[in-house]
């Protein structure tokens, strides 16, 4: 993040607000993805992002493009805040003098993606059911009324996520909650890695001066920047976590039982483009969410907010 002093209730108010300005923003483009991702090849329902979404909209209506937003909205402040207020942590910690060599920007990143896991992973359990079941309900209704599909006017019904949090946890447990924990930190560890380091150079290189704070809009292009080629990077392992937290599947479709089944039936069915399958969509969904979160950071929108608060609530 920026380098000036921030307490920590701010940067967890900073994250927040970051979180659900990007995802309000960008969560149809995450919807896409999800289902370009999740379909294989002979189930195909959607040819693009473009096509996912119009044939969405038809079917769904237009909020039919914000399923699982609830979910997303709901967790992603506790997750952002998570993620940007570890990083701090951690190169606070790492510094010396001020100062961070790139293996301690990249450990820092380490962590700040280990620790986010706990929120992530249950909440990318859960919307990524409530944004497939329009996919798999149509999916399902398909050979039996493929005009109607391919006019798109099929209205598909799916769970609420607290019906779906209810039977996990009836069937599993907490455990229910946690499936593709795994595949959840080999993304979102190597994501920070790359993201924090990349971000933190590109802006210092937009400084004003040795000591002066970069303009808000070079941290913005930063972020996006930043946030894009991470996205990219670790896109094959989104599409596996996707694949694995997938709880329904259409009859056609292959089942996994870890990651290296799920690597080793894609490759076999589905060739090595498949892991590259939702990769502009997910840089679409990551450079404005985390450009955004750079932007709110810089302009203090945590410290202002807190500023209105008693010092004694603090």
């Amino acid at each position: 993040m920026a380098d000036k002093q921030i307490s920590l209730p701010a940067k967890l108010i900073n994250g927040g607000i970051a979180g659900l300005i990007g995802v309000t923003c960008v969560f149809p483009i995450d919807l896409a993805k999800t289902r370009l991702q999740n379909q294989q090849n002979g189930s195909r329902l959607y040819t693009s992002m473009s096509d996912c979404l119009i044939k969405t909209i038809r079917s769904e209506g237009y909020f039919g493009m914000y399923r699982g937003a609830a979910v997303n909205l709901t967790l992603v402040t506790p997750e952002k805040a998570i993620k940007l207020a570890a990083n701090d942590f951690f190169r606070h910690h790492l510094s010396k003098d001020g100062k961070l060599t790139l293996l301690k920007e990249m450990l820092a990143g380490c962590g700040a993606g280990t620790c986010q896991v706990i929120v992530t992973t249950p909440m990318e359990m859960l919307k990524i059911q409530l944004q497939d079941a329009g996919r798999l309900g149509k999916r399902k209704l398909q050979t039996l009324m493929p005009e109607t599909v391919a006019a798109g006017t099929v209205e598909t019904k799916s769970p609420t996520a607290m019906q779906l949090t209810r039977q996990l946890l009836r069937e599993k447990g907490i455990a229910g909650l946690y499936k593709g924990l795994g595949a959840t930190l080999l993304r979102d560890v190597p994501f920070s890695i790359i993201y924090f380091p990349l971000f933190a150079n590109l802006n210092n290189l937009g400084k004003r001066g040795a000591e002066g704070p970069a303009p808000f809009y070079v941290s913005f292009v930063s972020g996006c920047v930043a946030g894009s080629t991470a996205a990219v990077a670790v896109n094959p392992v989104d599409v596996i976590k996707t694949r694995l937290q997938s709880l329904n599947r259409a009859s056609t479709e292959d089942t996994y039982s870890g990651v290296t089944d799920c690597i080793r039936k894609i490759m076999r069915n589905e060739g090595p483009a498949a892991f590259l399958k939702g990769a502009y969509c997910r840089a679409l969904v990551i450079a404005p969410l985390f450009g955004i979160a750079q932007v709110v950071y810089f302009l203090g929108v945590g410290e202002f907010i807190l500023s209105f608060l008693p010092a004694q609530s603090l």
